[in-house]
């Protein structure tokens, strides 16, 4: 079986992103999935979240593989091993953040992190592509190579705004790099029960995405921030967390759905 490829995108920051990806990923690891991490985000916080900051594969980080003279056909050197046995990352650093602009020149720019990721689709299951704030190059990237997006939304008023954007992008990528795409997903990040305001904004979204919508919401939780701090998943931190058992709630999910599509 060939990895299901997955980017995680909002070009809102702050909306949980990073944290989905790490977390996501430990706990499928966690069933036995094997699992590979793509940083294409400048910050490198999936980098770090995983500590792996500073660290580059034997031909470099990501930002080597997506803006060589041609485009990379072989992955693997590029592959870096986390703390979490099963769980594999392409690192990013800070010179990603010039890619957005080499990129442009570039023969097949659109098409660079497809030709790299497919390189090792048969060596995993699941890959995780983890998108910056924004609709650049770099995300274009993202939802040309993946199957569907996995779209985190934090519960607050501003929501929903800029998320037709984000639609739209994937509207244009359909017709004309990418016709499989699809929407894996909608996951509530950082939602607060006890408000109005969270309860209102679930219900929004669930209205406008129906069933696309995750059963799991993943709670506002000190312990989700914290993990990164200590370059590692939440589960590894402190399993007993509500922030621990929403991710491993949310893996189910994943799991089930993808049962589903396959019947």
């Amino acid at each position: 079986m060939a990895a299901r490829i997955l980017a995680v995108a909002n070009q809102k920051g702050g909306v949980g992103k990073t944290t989905t990806t790490i977390n996501l990923a430990a706990s499928l690891d966690l069933a036995d999935r094997r699992v590979l991490l793509v940083d294409v985000d400048p910050q490198g916080n999936l980098t770090s979240g995983v500590g792996q900051k500073g660290k580059a594969g034997a031909a470099g980080t990501i930002y080597q593989a997506l803006t060589s003279p041609d485009p990379t056909r072989d992955a693997h050197p590029f592959l870096v091993p986390t703390g979490v046995d099963g769980m594999v990352l392409i690192p990013a650093d800070r010179n990603l953040t010039g890619a957005e602009i080499e990129l442009v020149t570039l023969a097949a720019r659109e098409e660079r992190l497809r030709t790299l990721v497919e390189s090792v689709r048969a060596d995993f299951d699941y890959i995780f592509i983890d998108c910056p704030p924004s609709l650049g190059l770099l995300t274009l990237n993202a939802l040309v190579a993946a199957d569907a997006v996995l779209i985190p939304l934090h519960c607050e008023y501003f929501a929903l705004e800029g998320l037709a954007d984000l639609v739209g992008t994937m509207r244009r990528v359909r017709a004309a790099l990418n016709p499989a795409l699809d929407i894996e997903g909608v996951l509530l990040t950082m939602f607060d029960e006890r408000t109005n305001l969270g309860q209102q904004v679930a219900s929004d979204v669930r209205g406008f995405f129906k069933e696309k919508v995750f059963r799991t919401v993943i709670p506002r939780n000190v312990r989700l921030g914290e993990a990164p701090s200590h370059g590692m998943p939440v589960i590894l931190y402190d399993v007993k967390s509500r922030g621990a058992e929403a991710y491993l709630a949310l893996a189910r999910e994943v799991l089930e759905r993808s049962t589903a599509t396959a019947a």
